[in-house]
């Protein structure tokens, strides 16, 4: 370890966390990842899940667990569902649909935010819903920029195909009729990090008979200014703590 802290144990299990934020890995992936015996990687994950530091994904490999999420946002660093309330509320109040912020954790996507409509029929998705990534137009989102391998891993039994995100990419949002749930559309466009990365897909849905079979023409510019305020707002935090660093 370059920088140890002189707390091995707390060292190693850093280093397990640093190397599941690049994604699901198996024992053997996390073992080259962090260079740990393999014995030492296998406890310490284990250990880290039983916290809910690391969880699994279906396939049983290790993943980023939702106490990392639970703390962020206990301390008020998580900006990204600070932001999201207004810019979710703003959104329904435009569109008269619901809204919605999901992150990908693992082979699945969970609600972190939401804004629903106060009357009449809604697709209501709570806040710690859970949906598939094999379907609808936010696990499109999420899919789209992911590295080539992980997206055609995706790919296997998806309602979507390489051609659809394809197109995603290019016109920088994503649609779905009926694709997760019967009668049910949406439209979702992509959050990214200050370093350019997707990390949420903020998304608006409701009935086919309101959003038609083409909710994009209706309501993409919205989503895309939407999910572009979030990304700004991330992107003027990472500027200030860069110069509060830099003074430091």
């Amino acid at each position: 370890m370059d920088s140890g802290s002189g707390v091995g144990v707390l060292d190693k299990a850093a280093v397990v966390l640093g190397a599941l934020e690049a994604g699901p890995s198996t024992l053997a992936q996390l073992v080259t990842a962090t260079g740990l015996a393999r014995p030492t990687a296998h406890r310490l994950a284990v250990a880290l899940e039983h916290h809910r530091l690391v969880g699994r994904d279906m396939q049983g490999r290790f993943v980023l667990g939702p106490r990392l999420g639970e703390l962020a946002a206990a301390a008020g660093e998580d900006r990204l569902l600070a932001a999201a309330g207004p810019v979710l509320g703003a959104l329904r109040d435009h569109t008269n649909e619901s809204a919605q912020l999901f992150r990908r954790q693992g082979e699945q996507r969970v609600c972190v935010s939401a804004a629903e409509r106060p009357i009449g029929l809604r697709d209501s998705i709570p806040v710690g819903a859970t949906l598939t990534m094999h379907a609808g137009s936010a696990a499109q989102v999420l899919l789209a920029w992911e590295e080539p391998d992980r997206l055609h891993r995706g790919l296997q039994g998806a309602a979507f195909t390489a051609t659809m995100l394809s197109g995603v990419r290019r016109r920088g949002w994503a649609q779905s009729v009926g694709e997760r749930e019967a009668g049910v559309a949406s439209v979702s466009a992509p959050v990214r990090s200050p370093s350019g990365r997707v990390i949420a897909a903020v998304s608006i849905s409701g009935p086919i008979e309101r959003l038609s079979r083409q909710p994009g023409r209706l309501h993409a510019a919205t989503v895309i200014a939407g999910a572009n305020k979030l990304t700004e707002v991330l992107a003027r935090h990472a500027a200030q703590q860069e110069e509060q660093n830099g003074a430091g």
